[in-house]
C-alpha cells in the first residue's frame, strides 16, 4: 500500500497516477479537499514552454502530454491555450527564442512596434517573445479531477486528517492528529509549505516559505483576448494571466510579483495582503498594461516554497518519496510530477540528479 500525504496539485496528481496503475493508495489531506491555505488553490495558473533552461523546456513538452492524458481520463477540460508573451530585458526574449528554437517549440520574436500593433492594450519598450503553446490551467478543477478519478480507480481518501508523525522502519508508520495509525509500504510526502514542519527522518534542502500576493484587474475591453505574460526588468519580476472564477464575473487579468514574498511558515502565515505589493503591482499595471483598470477588483494570498537553486525536490529516501515541485513554477508540471513521483514510489525510475535531496552536498 502506498500513502500520499497532501492533496494539493502534486499529491492529488500522484494519487491519480498510482491508482490508475492499479496500486492500493490512501490519500491523506489535513484540510478539506480544495482548501485555500496552501499553494494549489485558485482557478488560474500559467502553463508555458518559455524557459531559459532547456531542461525545463523539455519537461514542459512531457507535461503537456500528461495534461491531455488527465483531461481525457477525467473527461474535464483543464488547460486552455491562450499564447504567452515574455518581455523585458531581464527575460531576454532573444535568448529565450534561441532555446525554444533548439527544442523545436514554435515561437515568434517581435520588435516593440510589431508587438504594439498586435497587442495595443500592452506597452512594449523592447522586443517580445510570443509562443502560442502557452495557456492557463485551472488548479482547483485539476485537484478535484485528480481526487475524483483516484477514488474511482480505487483509492481511499482521508480528508481533514492531519499527519503528525512519520516513523520509518521496514515500512512507513504515519500517525495522525485524530489518533489513527497507517502502515504503508511507501509514503509520498507532498505536503507543500508544511513539508519543513513534519519533522521527517530525512535531511531536506533549505526550503524558504513565503506569502505571495495576487491581484485581479478588470479589462477595459471585455472582448480582448489576453495572452499570459511574464515580465522582468530592473524594478520587478511580474506575471499575468487571464483570471478564472476567482477574478470576478467581469473579464479580468491576474497580475502579481514573482519575487518579494514575505517570509513565513505554513502555520504562521497572516493571510493579509501586503499593501506595498498592491501599490507596486497597481503602478506596474498603470504603466505597462493600459488595457486594464489600474485598481484591483479582487486579491488573495498564497504560499511559495522555494529551494535555493529553484529546482524541484523529487527523490526517494528508503520508503519515503519527497515531492516538493515548488519555487513558484511547479503547477504547470502537476500531472507529470505525479507520474514521476509514482515511478519513484514503485521503483520504476531513479530520481533525476537535479531533483535529488543531496544535490547541494
Amino acid at each position: 500500500m502506498i500513502a500520499v500525504v497532501g492533496a494539493g496539485l502534486m499529491g492529488a496528481a500522484t494519487a491519480w497516477q498510482l491508482a490508475r496503475r492499479g496500486h492500493r493508495v490512501t490519500l491523506i489531506e489535513a484540510y478539506d479537499m480544495g482548501h485555500k491555505r496552501g499553494s494549489s488553490h485558485g482557478s488560474s495558473r500559467i502553463f508555458r514552454h518559455a524557459y531559459a533552461d532547456p531542461f525545463y523546456v523539455r519537461l514542459t513538452g512531457r507535461a503537456s502530454e500528461e495534461w491531455r492524458e488527465l483531461e481525457a481520463d477525467a473527461s474535464t477540460p483543464l488547460l486552455r491555450t491562450t499564447g504567452g508573451l515574455d518581455l523585458g530585458e531581464g527575460r531576454d526574449p532573444e535568448g529565450l527564442a534561441e532555446v525554444l528554437a533548439a527544442a523545436g517549440v514554435p515561437y515568434e520574436l517581435l520588435g516593440a512596434e510589431a508587438a504594439r500593433e498586435r497587442w495595443p492594450y500592452l506597452r512594449f519598450t523592447g522586443p517580445a517573445l510570443y509562443h502560442p503553446g502557452a495557456g492557463v490551467l485551472d488548479a482547483d478543477a485539476t485537484v478535484a479531477a485528480c481526487v475524483r478519478r483516484a477514488v474511482e480507480h480505487g483509492a481511499d481518501v482521508w480528508s481533514g486528517v492531519r499527519v503528525t508523525g512519520v516513523d520509518v522502519r521496514d515500512k512507513v508508520l504515519l500517525r495522525t492528529a485524530d489518533g489513527r495509525e497507517l502502515a504503508a509500504d511507501t509514503a509520498v510526502i507532498a505536503a507543500g509549505a508544511w513539508l519543513p514542519e513534519l519533522g521527517l527522518p530525512v535531511a531536506l534542502p533549505r526550503l524558504t516559505v513565503t506569502q505571495q500576493q495576487v491581484f485581479h484587474f478588470r479589462q477595459r475591453e471585455p472582448d480582448e483576448r489576453w495572452p499570459v505574460l511574464v515580465t522582468k526588468d530592473a524594478r520587478m519580476q511580474t506575471y499575468g494571466l487571464p483570471s478564472g472564477s476567482d477574478g470576478g464575473p467581469f473579464p479580468a487579468m491576474k497580475v502579481a510579483e514573482h519575487d518579494r514574498g514575505t517570509p513565513t511558515t505554513a502555520a504562521t502565515r497572516s493571510g493579509v495582503v501586503d499593501p506595498s505589493s498592491r501599490t507596486r503591482v497597481s503602478e506596474f499595471v498603470r504603466d505597462r498594461l493600459p488595457g486594464l483598470e489600474p485598481e484591483p477588483v479582487a486579491e488573495a494570498t498564497c504560499l511559495y516554497t522555494t529551494t535555493p537553486d529553484e529546482d524541484f525536490v523529487l527523490d526517494r529516501h528508503g520508503p519515503l518519496v519527497i515531492a516538493s515541485p515548488c519555487s513558484g513554477h511547479g503547477a504547470k508540471f502537476a500531472p507529470l510530477i505525479g507520474a514521476m513521483a509514482a515511478d519513484l514510489a514503485t521503483g520504476r525510475a531513479e530520481p533525476h540528479p537535479r531533483f535529488r535531496l543531496d544535490r547541494s552536498a
